[in-house]
């Protein structure tokens, strides 16, 4: 995985609420078992006519880019499909933002290298009300200090994550990963044991 320690960037608003991973990711799409090219079928039932004809659907909209996906309460609800996480990081984005979270979709999006921040009801609705009036209101992401930031107003909020998810992000470790960095310590542990 790749490191994150912080991000600055615009986001795109998807201010729905209770998007469901069949939503994220239609079924018919799972048969893959690679990661890759999920992206180009992230929301798919949303963004395209059944003739792939793009639909008035904020992810075509050109004025809105980033790698900030902010989204409404409950996200990642229904299945647990790993494959919504996959189909969002290979969308290109890094984060996603809303002020609730599905708790398999949470983790299979921390083991995958997507962060899920969970942030008050009213936070998020400053950041939807930022990035509508300006699609091009950047958005910091501090993973270190856990602080989430509108940088044109200064508003900020904490977020909770994990501790050993953070570490994981912040490293680029995958759960083997981790495991191979405090091999001397396991060792050590183990030495002591016999």
């Amino acid at each position: 995985m790749e490191k994150f320690i912080s991000l600055t960037t615009t986001a795109v608003p998807l201010s729905i609420e209770n998007i469901d991973t069949d939503q994220i990711i239609p079924a018919r799409f799972l048969k893959a078992t690679t990661r890759d090219g999920f992206g180009e079928n992230l929301f798919r039932d949303w963004r395209y006519n059944s003739d792939n004809t793009p639909k008035d659907f904020v992810l075509n909209d050109k004025k809105y880019s980033g790698k900030i996906l902010a989204a409404g309460k409950n996200f990642g609800c229904g299945s647990s499909r790993e494959h919504a996480a996959w189909a969002i990081h290979d969308a290109g984005f890094k984060v996603v933002i809303s002020s609730f979270f599905a708790d398999i979709f949470k983790n299979n999006a921390l083991n995958n290298g997507l962060l899920p921040i969970t942030v008050s009801p009213e936070f998020l609705q400053k950041i939807f009300n930022a990035v509508e009036a300006n699609p091009k209101a950047e958005i910091k992401v501090d993973l270190e200090n856990q602080i989430v930031q509108i940088v044109a107003s200064g508003e900020k909020e904490a977020f909770e994550i994990n501790a050993y998810k953070k570490v994981c992000m912040i490293n680029g470790f995958d759960n083997i990963d981790y495991l191979l960095s405090i091999k001397d310590k396991i060792k050590e542990y183990e030495a002591k044991r016999a």
